[in-house]
């Protein structure tokens, strides 16, 4: 298993671009079990990141599991992917056989910070 941020796991791809060791990288986040990609949703990705994402994508479909977690619908994900294109061809490569969780809008943070504030 691996767990990364999303702004995390594309500057890693997009510095991995840069030194041309793009296609080993990939391949070792296509060989992990699971990959936990956290707060997806919160930040603009340039088309480039978003690309590279996409490449990650892609070289996990149908062999290894992948969660996200985003506090934003897939609706709102035109935010962070601002290609249209790209960004339902990401919603499909992760919606396609997968199983989608909604927990709700509540923060789990908050409620604990509330929790020992009291």
């Amino acid at each position: 298993m691996k767990y990364t941020l999303a702004t995390r796991l594309v500057n890693e791809l997009v510095e991995a671009a840069d030194e041309k060791q793009l296609a080993r990288t990939i391949a070792r986040y296509g060989r992990v079990d699971l990959l936990c990609i956290d707060e997806l949703g919160y930040m603009e990705l340039d088309r480039r990141g978003a690309e590279l994402l996409f490449q990650v994508l892609t070289e996990r479909e149908e062999k290894n599991s992948v969660a996200i977690a985003s506090n934003q619908s897939f609706s709102g994900w035109t935010n962070t992917f601002t290609d249209p294109r790209l960004c339902a061809a990401i919603i499909d490569r992760l919606t396609f056989g997968g199983n989608i969780i909604e927990t709700g809008s509540h923060s789990y943070r908050l409620a604990s910070t509330q929790h020992e504030a009291r």
